[in-house]
């Protein structure tokens, strides 16, 4: 079953909440909510608008996984909202993979030079496929200015795509 990864936007908004707070609340136990990501509630505003996207990855119509980017200036953007359905995590459906391929082509292809991500440090697996992606573990202090940080992270990592 090879996943179909496609450009998503507000009409997807009610499938996105559904995946991303059930990853969030009920598998990770993170106290997030809605209200605390209103950039789900109006994904064509909050990620198009400056130059980011919104990906989402489905199996049979089903949406398993989403990506996003947040660009916050010229050539320097943020992963946002990478989020694979757990029954569909691994190698065996590569989807976390071909999510971040999709995003990696489009920086390569809008002179994103530089991408930042931040997650919380429970996310174990998360933060050991961005490693084996080459991202580089960084202190929050050393984060450019207009990073969009989330209240909630706690790590964050740094991947330079060109010198």
């Amino acid at each position: 079953m090879k996943p179909l990864i496609i450009p998503i936007e507000n009409k997807y908004a009610d499938q996105v909440i559904d995946l991303v707070l059930s990853i969030q609340q009920k598998e990770f136990n993170v106290p997030i909510t809605i209200e605390d990501q209103p950039d789900l509630l109006n994904i064509k505003n909050f990620y198009y608008t400056d130059g980011g996207h919104f990906w989402g990855a489905f199996i049979k119509e089903e949406l398993v996984g989403t990506i996003a980017l947040v660009k916050f200036n010229d050539s320097q953007a943020a992963i946002r909202k990478m989020f694979v359905k757990k029954e569909y995590r691994g190698k065996e459906f590569s989807i976390a993979q071909k999510l971040l391929d999709t995003l990696l082509d489009y920086c390569t292809a809008n002179q994103i030079d530089d991408l930042y991500l931040g997650t919380i440090s429970i996310l174990e697996a998360a933060l050991r496929f961005y490693e084996r992606n080459h991202f580089v573990r960084m202190d929050k202090a050393s984060l450019p200015a207009a990073f969009p940080i989330m209240s909630a992270d706690n790590v964050f990592c740094h991947l330079k795509l060109k010198e």
